[in-house]
């Protein structure tokens, strides 16, 4: 019979077939890890099956148990739990690990449940995919070590999912869903899930595969990687769990004052004099700015990371001048590296780009200065490598920062490729059917790092791609090329929620969507001023779009239609400007909940049920949010409509922020919204009320 055996609060299970560890990681957490042991080749925490030494390909020394060097999240060393987890392992094979609030208990075959210490309550149990095999983890040798690896556990009728990342389904519960874990262009791949039932697990795997969301089993799936790695948490309310989710995957850091105010683009500003007139025109028209996108193909060549001097003549002084206005210069940055940029032969003989599953680079066609709409083949930085992410850095310090840019736009770094060539990749890291899922994370380490070595501890990235942990590096995710409807506002609104709940509290969309929107239609005008409003409570606001007339190639020398303030006629005019007056009046309650997401890891904006957990009917609401904790904001996401239903939850009493009338929480009300505004609510007694003082209505 096969027993478990303790060490230092884990408990440890050698069957013939699998070694399983479940060990306290946080002082409401475990972590679980299994490896298949099948092949004679084999290795089981850095030894052979013979019992041989493994030395691991990094010259790192052996490891008993668990091989330690794959990558993951839950690499930083985790809260002290030690000292209060106890384990215990039954001479019948069972076992049982408690550590404050989760407790594990585990049967013969390794079978594990997680209940709530306290109450005895399951919060979530293994569950056998087939009826007579043994055991919740299947492991499907792909060769080379790899396996494809499955999860399954036990689903529960009342339970709500939140989190996994960036998804168009336009779900806040994604409760019966089949969530991808890939990344593309609006879709991002964070594998954490929050559970109504009281738990929060991260599946620490950056591989490709996917979490089936079923009425009978949820199951996680990895398609290759070497092992099984999870990591569940218990808590009483969700900021609980969203505070034990930051302490072991990081907290993010406090954000730079500028980064709360307006952020103005388009696609895209082709010279430094037109990027200097719109600055100048917000000025000249007392408009609140605080930073302005400089965006792709402002180099020569993809991969030189620097202005191109015929349109960009004199960027230092460009930025001096943004500086005497009161605005900043964040600068696109792309992954794609053309073998005639100045840095292509240096990155390909350093051995920093992506490689091949079919041999030499990992390649793709985007488009090339000279030759129109005819892309031409790119390779991609190997931002998992150290010494690229060290290369990178180089390349933007010189070029960009010390000119005084102050923030990096890291475009396409999912990396932006099809499924089949991203699975052909080839990184440091291992396999990109492996691996891949790291990229964006990667890239804006690279920033991170790199600023941190200059002394800069804001890291502040825009960025379209992310992983479990990015919230550590400054990521400031947005949702990629959207388009500029009102069903699509409706998808941002459950989307931005399931980010909050996947731990980046920085998050935002193209206001007005991205491809197309004819800034002179009374129809788009209208999805412009709502998608604006909501933007104003956005974590970051800014103004993005490809408009109409779009340009009849994807080339180099692209560009789209108007996209300012101004743009949108005579009526939308006004709306607008009165939202961005807003929108400063809201920045030092913006700062205070930096300060707030950075101690605690609680999200910017958040679903009602975070801060009232205890109103069930706040748990169904997923087209409302909470700014903070105390302003409660209500889109409007459909066409001619001039007023909404809203549910004030339960718990506090809330003021309406434009009428100034108190309402009862635990109430439902039709809410006046004309087009000069969305409903708003404060909660009583709130400072940030006096931010309203004054504002559209």
């Amino acid at each position: 019979m096969t027993v478990f055996t303790t060490q230092d609060g884990a408990l440890e299970r050698r069957a013939p077939h699998e070694i399983l560890v479940v060990e306290p990681w946080g002082p409401h957490a475990v972590r679980v890890r299994a490896r298949a042991l099948r092949n004679p080749d084999d290795t089981v925490a850095g030894r052979s099956l013979d019992g041989s030494s493994v030395t691991h390909a990094d010259g790192g020394g052996t490891v008993e148990g668990i091989d330690e060097t794959l990558p993951g999240a839950l690499d930083i060393p985790p809260p002290d739990s030690i000292a209060t987890a106890t384990a215990t392992a039954h001479p019948d094979g069972t076992a049982r690990l408690v550590n404050g609030r989760i407790t594990v208990e585990a049967d013969q075959d390794g079978k594990l449940r997680f209940l709530h210490t306290a109450t005895g309550r399951e919060l979530l149990a293994d569950k056998r995919p087939y009826t007579w095999y043994p055991e919740p983890r299947t492991f499907a040798p792909l060769g080379d070590g790899a396996y494809r690896i499955e999860q399954s556990f036990e689903a529960y009728d009342d339970e709500r999912v939140h989190g996994l990342g960036q998804h168009l389904h336009g779900r806040l519960d994604q409760k019966g869903l089949v969530i991808d874990l890939v990344q593309g262009n609006t879709i991002v791949s964070i594998p954490f899930l929050h559970s109504s039932r009281g738990y929060g697990l991260l599946w620490n795997n950056p591989a490709m595969g996917r979490v089936e969301l079923g009425g009978d089993t949820t199951r996680w799936v990895a398609d290759e990687a070497r092992q099984l790695d999870y990591w569940i948490t218990a808590g009483d309310t969700p900021a609980e769990i969203m505070r034990a989710y930051a302490d072991v995957t990081g907290h993010p850091p406090l954000v730079p004052d500028w980064a709360t105010g307006f952020w103005q683009s388009k696609l895209r500003y082709r010279t430094q004099d037109e990027l200097l007139a719109v600055a100048r025109e917000y000025k000249q028209r007392g408009l609140p700015l605080a930073t302005i996108i400089c965006d792709f193909f402002h180099w020569t060549h993809m991969g030189d990371w620097d202005f191109d001097r015929t349109d960009w003549p004199d960027p230092e002084g460009m930025v001096k001048e943004l500086e005497a206005l009161g605005v900043k210069l964040a600068v696109s940055v792309w992954p794609t590296v053309e073998p005639g940029s100045d840095n292509y032969t240096a990155l390909r003989e350093a051995g920093l780009l992506v490689g091949d599953r079919h041999g030499g680079l990992l390649t793709f066609p985007w488009p090339s200065r000279g030759h129109g709409g005819n892309h031409q083949p790119m390779a991609y930085l190997d931002s998992t490598e150290p010494g690229a992410r060290r290369y990178l850095w180089q390349q933007l310090r010189e070029h960009y920062r010390e000119l005084g840019v102050a923030a990096f736009w890291l475009d396409a770094c999912e990396p932006d490729l099809t499924p089949e060539s991203a699975a052909r990749a080839v990184y440091a890291a291992g396999p990109g059917v492996q691996v891949g899922n790291l990229y964006g994370l990667a890239q804006a380490r690279a920033v991170a790092e790199g600023l941190a070595d200059d002394g800069d501890d804001r890291p502040f990235s825009l960025i379209r791609s992310a992983w479990a942990g990015s919230q550590r590096y400054g990521a400031a995710l947005w949702s990629g090329d959207i388009r500029p409807t009102f069903e699509s506002l409706a998808q941002q609104v459950r989307a931005g929620l399931n980010v909050a709940m996947s731990g980046i509290p920085w998050w935002n969309t193209d206001i007005g969507g991205f491809g197309g929107g004819d800034p002179t239609d009374p129809a788009y005008q209208e999805v412009m001023v709502r998608w604006f409003q909501y933007g104003t409570f956005s974590p970051v606001m800014r103004l993005h779009g490809d408009r109409q007339p779009n340009w009849p190639t994807f080339s180099a020398d692209m560009t789209g239609g108007p996209n300012e303030v101004w743009s949108y006629g005579q009526e939308a005019y006004p709306i607008l400007c009165a939202h961005l007056r807003l929108r400063e009046r809201l920045r030092p309650y913006l700062l205070e909940l930096s300060e707030a997401t950075h101690r605690t890891g609680a999200p910017v904006i958040r679903p009602l049920f975070f801060d009232f957990p205890d109103d069930e009917h706040a748990w169904s609401v997923d087209d409302q949010f909470l700014l903070g904790p105390d302003v409660l904001v209500a889109p409007v996401t459909e066409a001619g409509a001039r007023a909404r239903t809203v549910y004030l939850p339960a718990g506090a009493r809330w003021t309406d922020s434009v009428t100034g009338e108190l309402h009862e929480g635990g109430t439902t009300l039709e809410a006046p919204a004309p087009l000069e505004r969305i409903p708003v609510f404060v909660r009583e007694g709130a400072a940030v009320a006096a931010a309203f003082t004054g504002s559209a209505g």
